[in-house]
């Protein structure tokens, strides 16, 4: 069996997906894109395609090994999200190929279901209020809300009580047994960062992700010595060398590698065994489309360590795959069921892609501090 071709679609809202074909006949699916920067990704897409092309597409490992290392620099997230995608669509067919879905390539399932959770948006306390009650009544049984942007440095004593305010009445809406994420998207100091986990800290929240911008190790652990609250990180940490310092130094108790960027399913694989030995969860990341998800399922499906599973909550259902997979996945009871269908366990429908097709060029929001300075995202 050879690859014979790769092709790339840019999707609504802000989907690229990626298709690998065989000479058999077997066609493998992706996701490789950076959120925000689609048409840099896709052009490193069409670079490792030049490799791939007339090889075995079965020897995953290997081709990774050689995508990733053969380049002389290494890492990086336009490279490595464009590796993560391609070996997406390797693991589609080569399950295709041996009839069975990833995780049974992968030792099998340790779960009959995956958990779900949710993302929680508004303006108002209100709104976020509303979310957390609608999905409570979809089934879920967990959100993640955000905290406003920009964040200066130092914040005000009124900012920080508006964030509180805002857990705290989402808290009190959906009662103690539904569980509350909040994403701080690295977007506070880590001075900022604790005085929000303080305030937080009554509520109960399931995890704090990104705290302070994860670049800086020291700085996660320091937050983390000072909270009973877990705190969590990943997505914008690549490969297993990257996710090393941050498991090795316990500075989070939620791993969270994004598989659209890490570098796919059996690196984010060794990812999560690496956390394993340190007791350390994994909850894969996912804003994305619903290839990304049918990976993430793959991977849940088979790692002791995974505790819940991310989707965007999209009003149209695309993160789900409505409108772009034969199938969608459904929700029920707060779980999706483990896929039987071989590879990743979904049938993209091509002629759907192009109904929803746009020129890849989605940008990142930026935030403007009042002074003018940039504020991040």
């Amino acid at each position: 069996m050879k690859i014979t071709g790769v092709r790339i679609f840019h999707v609504r809202p802000r989907w690229t997906f990626v298709a690998v074909d065989t000479d058999c006949g077997i066609t493998g699916y992706g996701e490789p894109v950076v959120e925000g920067q689609a048409l840099v990704v896709a052009e490193a897409v069409r670079h490792f395609a030049d490799y791939l092309i007339g090889k075995d597409p079965r020897m995953i490992e290997h081709h990774w090994q050689v995508m990733y290392r053969g380049g002389f620099y290494r890492g990086g997230a336009i490279g490595v999200s464009a590796i993560s995608g391609l070996e997406h669509a390797l693991w589609d067919i080569k399950g295709k190929f041996y009839n069975a879905p990833v995780y049974e390539l992968l030792g099998g399932r340790v779960r009959d279901r995956i958990r779900m959770y949710g993302h929680g948006r508004g303006e108002t306390d209100a709104d976020f209020v509303q979310a957390a009650l609608r999905a409570q009544a979809q089934g879920l049984t967990a959100i993640k809300i955000g905290i406003d942007g920009p964040a200066r440095a130092l914040e005000t004593q009124d900012y920080v009580e508006r964030q509180v305010r805002r857990l705290a009445a989402v808290r009190s809406a959906v009662g103690a047994d539904f569980d509350i994420a909040i994403d701080m998207h690295g977007r506070t100091s880590p001075a900022t960062a604790k005085q929000l986990i303080s305030g937080f800290e009554p509520f109960h929240p399931l995890w704090v992700e990104e705290p302070c911008l994860p670049e800086n190790v020291d700085a996660l652990c320091d937050i983390a010595a000072t909270t009973d609250v877990p705190i969590a990180a990943g997505e914008r940490r690549f490969t297993k060398w990257e996710f090393r310092e941050l498991i090795d130094h316990r500075a989070i108790s939620v791993a969270q590698p994004d598989l659209c960027h890490a570098g796919g399913i059996f690196e984010s694989r060794k990812i999560a065994a690496m956390a394993e030995a340190q007791y350390i969860s994994v909850a894969p990341h996912n804003p994305l489309g619903p290839i990304s998800l049918a990976a993430c399922v793959q991977l849940d499906a088979c790692t002791p360590n995974f505790v819940i599973q991310e989707h965007p909550s999209m009003d149209d259902g695309s993160d789900l795959g409505h409108g772009l997979l034969v199938e969608p996945f459904e929700i029920i009871n707060g779980s999706v069921e483990l896929p039987t269908a071989p590879g990743l366990g979904v049938q993209p429908d091509e002629d759907l892609f192009a109904e929803r097709a746009y020129p890849g060029d989605w940008r990142t929001p930026v935030f403007v501090h009042d002074d003018g300075s940039h504020g991040d995202w």
